[in-house]
């Protein structure tokens, strides 16, 4: 959990200003889900969390 705050700050909230508590809960959730969904990790063979859990899942 700590990395992924550490990386939600540095690719998400350093990088913008926000005008209110919404706009704020507004980019938490699009972080999230690109976060999920689209962004690739090394870790994770190239592949986003989304993708290497259905892999994982075909495997079995």
């Amino acid at each position: 959990m700590e990395n992924f705050f550490g990386t939600l700050k540095s690719e998400c909230f350093y990088l913008n200003r926000f005008s209110d508590l919404n706009e704020l809960r507004k980019a938490i959730e699009d972080y999230i889900h690109y976060y999920n969904n689209e962004r690739i990790s090394l870790k994770l063979k190239g592949l986003s969390p989304v993708e290497y859990r259905t892999q994982a899942q075909k495997a079995a």
